[in-house]
């Protein structure tokens, strides 16, 4: 567990030994855990932080309804994540709402990545989207549905992991929600990973970020890491950012 103040977020280290050089850290979706990466972390070529946000996974619990700035409060928390955790040249892999936390902690100034992978990421709100996770809430509240007991395999607290997310999503206050102004400054190299199918999102999210490389796969849903050529091409490009943030440094 890290403790941060008055919590305790679950973690883990995955991947090879720490060894100096950059350290990946892990943000996970939604409705993810540590748990819910699976091997993902290890296959990604360099140590990998993964951890649970407060109210998911084993973590302490969160209050719901969350506020509608949640993406921005867990980017303003992940420097004292980093700083327990002795994490110092970071390269931030995000997935969907995790992408969202990278794009705010680095376009911010809260850290300072050496790169970012950002993995199905929201930039702002789709009829799509909101129609998608709609239809969660409806699974989620289905008597003999397999949506709650799935997701209450990873989460000792399923109910508050699920409506501090769905309910942000579906405030009629958060359609306005739009992180745009922070992709700008951010200046390091960008992989975005998209699936073509994604079920939350549509190649707009992609195109709000201009300066980003592109890795589309085709046919893929919201979770397109989920194939191992994916996960083999991504620990690649990782491997190219840390080789130039060592250029980059002179070291």
């Amino acid at each position: 567990m890290i403790r941060i103040a008055d919590i305790e977020l679950e973690s883990a280290w995955q991947g090879p030994p720490r060894d100096g050089g950059p350290e990946l850290v892990l943000l996970h979706e939604g409705l993810g855990s540590v748990a819910q990466w699976r091997d993902v972390p290890a296959r990604l070529g360099r140590p990998a932080l993964v951890y649970s946000r407060q109210g998911y996974g084993q973590s302490s619990p969160v209050a719901v309804p969350r506020p509608l700035t949640y993406m921005h409060d867990e980017a303003a928390r992940l420097p004292a994540i980093l700083a327990a955790e002795r994490v110092i040249d970071p390269i931030l892999v995000g997935h969907s709402d995790g992408a969202s936390i990278a794009i705010i902690a680095a376009g911010s100034g809260a850290v300072r990545p050496r790169g970012l992978v950002l993995i199905a990421p929201h930039v702002f709100v789709e009829d799509i989207s909101v129609e998608s996770i709609a239809k969660a809430r409806d699974a989620f509240l289905e008597p003999s549905g397999s949506l709650r007991p799935k997701l209450a395999r990873y989460h000792a607290d399923v109910d508050g992991a699920f409506w501090g997310w769905n309910r942000a999503w579906l405030d009629p206050g958060f359609r306005s929600w739009n992180i745009s102004e922070y992709v700008p400054a951010i200046r390091v190299p960008i992989l975005v990973v998209q699936g073509s199918a994604d079920e939350y999102g549509t190649m707009a999210q992609v195109d709000a970020i201009p300066q980003a490389d592109r890795l589309i796969v085709d046919g893929a849903g919201h979770s397109p890491f989920r194939e191992p050529s994916v996960v083999a091409e991504i620990a690649v490009r990782i491997g190219r950012m840390a080789a130039i943030g060592r250029a980059n440094s002179g070291s």
